[in-house]
């Protein structure tokens, strides 16, 4: 009979409890951007219920034809919180007998259940954006209109993101700290009985650390012909003078030329306390990124920009330099060039 550590169990105790907050706290998020909703809709998915913006999103949805969504076409919703429940107690049996193999099937029951709510959702999501109603007001052959099950997809002018919720990543955070316990404790048997410890202790931290990395939205190279400039509406064809905004909620937007960035900040419609980086293309290597602090622009009517706001970035000043005196042009930091365009 393989037991485990004191100091093991105590850790299967505390996660498996940890599982209670999830019946308090949204488990799955789904969010919709779009240039008439720049601060996004928001659907969060509960172990019982649906909340959020669903009434905008079910008017939305109407005019292409796809159903209201309700709580009543989830049945999961009627046994969800007793599976949470199972887990629950499966987990302090583990803490309670301090078995290695009931702590296995703890793992095993896991990814099953992991694999079975996915599957559940792309089922639901292929259904849900597949069935039309033919009647719609806005109807285009071939097209469809299915979730993203993880991630992001472009449906028709929205940007939808499907993101796990705070008790999304306590779910996963507390399966990958039962699977490093087992490792450990298995280790601990067979092979390992000193060094392990050290180890494992540091490599606790690594489910909340890709928990936080998975959550930080890069800038993304443009995707020429297919990307459009939020601010204009045109295609973007020449990344060398691009710029993109990351918000806070991580929803990007990209922009045919600098000038059309700075015409939006100076909009009024869009909360600029939103923002949680703005960056630009550097002119001699337009898939790298600077932020708008950190490079130097070039200012002047030599410049030929998209949208004739005649700006480029340079993140080596002596670059800068050199392509302002071949362009009769002057240098700016980002504070002269955002007073500069009206």
């Amino acid at each position: 009979m393989t037991k485990i550590t004191n100091k093991s169990r105590i850790i299967v105790a505390l996660t498996s409890l940890t599982l209670i907050v999830t019946y308090f706290v949204p488990i799955w998020r789904i969010d919709l951007f779009a240039p008439q909703y720049p601060e996004g809709l928001t659907m969060k998915i509960w172990l019982n219920t649906l909340k959020g913006d669903v009434e905008i999103i079910n008017g939305l949805n109407h005019y292409i034809g796809m159903r209201h969504i309700k709580v009543e076409m989830f049945p999961e919703f009627e046994f969800l919180v007793y599976v949470v429940g199972f887990y629950i107690l499966l987990g302090l049996l583990v803490a309670y007998f301090g078995r290695l193999a009931i702590l296995f099937w703890y793992i095993v029951f896991t990814a099953f259940g992991g694999v079975f709510a996915m599957f559940d959702f792309y089922r639901w999501g292929y259904d849900y954006g597949h069935n039309l109603d033919e009647t719609a007001a806005i109807k285009v052959p071939g097209l469809s209109y299915q979730p993203p099950l993880l991630g992001h997809k472009r449906l028709l002018n929205f940007d939808a993101y499907s993101l796990p919720d705070i008790g999304g990543w306590i779910v996963i955070i507390a399966a990958s700290i039962m699977i490093l316990l087992w490792i450990y404790e298995y280790y601990r048997h067979h092979k390992f009985p000193f060094k392990i410890p050290i180890k494992f202790s540091a490599i606790l931290i690594i489910p909340v650390v890709l928990s936080v990395s998975s959550c930080n939205v890069q800038p993304e190279p443009f995707k020429l012909g297919t990307d459009v400039c939020y601010m204009c509406k045109m295609g973007i064809v020449d990344p060398k003078f691009g710029s993109q905004i990351i918000t806070n909620k991580g929803k990007l937007y990209k922009f045919d030329d600098i000038g059309c960035m700075i015409r939006l900040l100076k909009s009024g419609t869009f909360d600029s306390n939103t923002i949680k980086t703005m960056v630009v293309a550097d002119y001699n290597n337009p898939n790298a990124f600077i932020s708008v602090n950190q490079c130097t622009f070039v200012f002047g009517d030599g410049i030929k920009s998209p949208m004739n706001f005649n700006l480029a970035a340079y993140t080596n000043e002596l670059n800068a330099n050199k392509y302002a005196e071949n362009s009769n042009a002057k240098l700016f930091d980002w504070n002269a060039v955002y007073q500069s365009i009206e």
